[in-house]
């Protein structure tokens, strides 16, 4: 649109970025597209004999015929997240699944249970369920939908029928002795180049990471000494008649320095190092998504060679191998439609939270 171009995104009288305004329009158009809406809220400390945990209000409306009602509540706590989570990477080996925030708090930024660390928590929760929501497959599971539904005593009792940790175990010890045993023989092109993108993003992803919690303490260090300077020279001004309006008028400038600091914190630990962080655990979860693709290509490679070694049993091999090919191309058509919404995604989220660290930094100069 040539008249966003025309706006001067300096003008004070402009509270939001041309890209904002743009942001904007697409989120009014949404709500016609989307039939499931999903907010995180409220949360509640749980102090027992046994544990301190929170849970958190989990509000669903809906429009979709499958659902009883237009409207759920229900409170959940980061286990039932955790839950939904390895229900879908089982259901789903070779769909990407949002990551949780476990790792999102920063180290030596926010304590457990602080109210900084529980609404740290709380958005990442949201985000991860309106992921879910909003990717084309994931969002019709049936867990998600008893996730969002259930009562606790009815998600306990469905828990229950999911896998015993032995048979968990069991998967887990596969997939690393899979991915010991070698590379995969007939590994398409594609999965190849997305195996070397992912490792060059993943050192990059983290890289850019350290860097701006560096960027976050050395600002953090700097406002701290610059609050003890505005008292000092107010103080100063007391003891200097001379001098005194002089004195007062830096106490004032400093101050202001002050909140323009804590304000360009604020974005920074909001806006720029979850989602930074959010794209570091995204490069693990790629990483073992593909792992489970060639684990899957590495299953029918082993029978194809049993064929060709073995005059008997040719017909029940056969049929495997018929199967193993079906299992593959659903798992490559999976990988390869989520990888480019994913790469969207990633790219459209980078840029909008550098243009947002850009202009907060604007507006801090400006101040």
């Amino acid at each position: 649109d040539t008249s966003l171009a025309e706006v001067n995104s300096f003008s004070p009288s402009m509270p939001i970025s041309p890209s904002s305004m743009i942001n904007q329009y697409k989120f009014e158009d949404e709500p016609e597209l989307r039939d499931l809406f999903i907010t995180v809220d409220d949360p509640e400390s749980h102090i027992t004999a046994i544990e301190t945990f929170i849970t958190y209000r989990v509000v669903t409306k809906t429009s979709r015929g499958e659902f009883d009602s237009s409207e759920y509540e229900v409170r959940r706590r980061y286990q039932d997240f955790l839950w939904l989570k390895s229900k879908l990477e089982e259901a789903h080996p070779t769909l990407i699944i949002p990551p949780l925030p476990e790792k999102f708090i920063m180290k030596g930024m926010v304590e457990r249970f602080s109210d900084e660390f529980i609404e740290t928590r709380r958005k990442a929760l949201h985000k991860f369920l309106n992921r879910i929501a909003d990717h084309p497959t994931l969002t019709f599971n049936e867990d998600f939908k008893i996730f969002l539904t259930a009562q606790a005593w009815e998600l306990s009792s469905h828990k229950k029928q999911g896998p015993g940790l032995l048979s968990r175990m069991g998967q887990t010890v596969r997939a690393v002795a899979s991915s010991v045993r070698g590379g995969v023989k007939n590994r398409p092109e594609i999965f190849t180049e997305m195996n070397n993108y992912m490792e060059t993003f993943s050192q990059k992803i983290n890289v850019v990471d350290k860097i701006a919690h560096r960027i976050y303490k050395e600002e953090r260090e700097y406002f701290n000494e610059m609050k003890e300077y505005g008292p000092i020279h107010t103080l100063w001004s007391a003891s200097e008649e001379d001098i005194a309006d002089s004195l007062k008028g830096v106490a004032s400038c400093i101050d202001k320095c002050c909140k323009a600091t804590e304000k360009r914190m604020a974005g920074l630990s909001e806006n720029l190092l979850p989602i930074l962080h959010e794209y570091v655990l995204y490069s693990e979860i790629l990483m073992g998504v593909l792992k489970r693709r060639d684990q899957i290509q590495g299953e029918l490679d082993s029978k194809v060679d049993a064929l060709a070694n073995k005059k008997t049993e040719k017909d029940l091999l056969s049929e495997e191998i018929g199967k193993l090919e079906d299992k593959v191309e659903c798992a490559n058509n999976a990988l390869k439609a989520d990888w480019d919404r994913w790469k969207q995604n990633m790219q459209c989220d980078m840029r909008s939270t550098f243009t947002n660290v850009a202009e907060n930094n604007l507006h801090y100069y400006e101040e």
